[in-house]
Parts: structure tokens; C-alpha cells; sequence
């Protein structure tokens, strides 16, 4: 169960819009990781019921902390819970999101991205 929530709830909210331009986000805070070639970004994102996010990758790592739960529908169907207070991360290039939030609860989530310099957020899967 652990597993599918991972893979599922931390899709930081890409939409069919252009990832950079997600109408979910608002990025609090950027600057640059000390000694590295890495950027760090600190976001709030908010999925309101009935919308959608789809599958993405970032060029980093990605922790979350949900302020505020909800309920997914994943593609297949089935429905998962995400409690407040679920925290986790997403690595470097792993694929995840490709859900719909459903029920009457908005998701409100805090992520810290931590990606190379010049990459974008977030970016489509390469093709398998």
C-alpha cells in the first residue's frame, strides 16, 4: 500500500497545461544548492476535486509533506486515501502521477525539488 501511494499521490500536479505553467503550484522559495550544480525550489501545490494529474518525471529529487489529504482515483480505477501528514519522496526520473482527485477534499502539498541547473521541474517520461 505504501508503494502505491508513493507512486501515485506525489505527482506535484501536472496538468495537461505546460508543466512549468501548472496552475496547482506557487513557488515560495528558489536558489541555488551550495558547492553544486543543483537548484533547490520550495512549492505549495493545491489539487482542488476533479482534477487531474499525469504522468511526470523531475530531474532531482523530490520530498512532499501533505497539509491536507484527500482522495486519488489511480488510471485503473481504484481509489486511494492520502492522509494528512503523508510525507515521502520522489527520486530522479522515476515516473509517477497519473491520477484524478476525487471526492469533496482539495489536496494541499509542500514540496522541496532539488534538481540540476537549466532542467526543467518537471518533464514527460522518456518512451519505454
Amino acid at each position: 500500500m505504501k508503494v502505491i501511494i508513493a507512486a501515485a499521490l506525489a505527482s506535484m500536479f501536472v496538468t495537461t497545461t505546460s508543466a512549468q505553467d501548472s496552475p496547482f503550484r506557487k513557488e515560495l522559495k528558489r536558489g541555488d544548492l551550495t558547492g553544486t550544480n543543483m537548484e533547490i525550489v520550495t512549492i505549495i501545490s493545491e489539487i482542488k476535486p476533479g482534477e487531474t494529474s499525469m504522468l511526470h518525471i523531475h530531474h532531482g529529487d523530490e520530498p512532499y509533506y501533505f497539509l491536507e489529504g484527500g482522495l486519488i482515483e489511480l488510471p485503473n480505477g481504484k481509489q486511494v486515501a492520502i492522509p494528512t501528514g503523508a510525507v515521502g519522496m520522489n527520486v530522479r526520473d522515476v515516473p509517477h502521477g497519473a491520477y484524478k482527485l476525487v471526492g469533496d477534499k482539495t489536496l494541499k502539498v509542500l514540496t522541496v525539488h532539488i534538481f540540476e541547473k537549466g532542467k526543467p521541474l518537471y518533464d514527460k517520461p522518456p518512451p519505454k
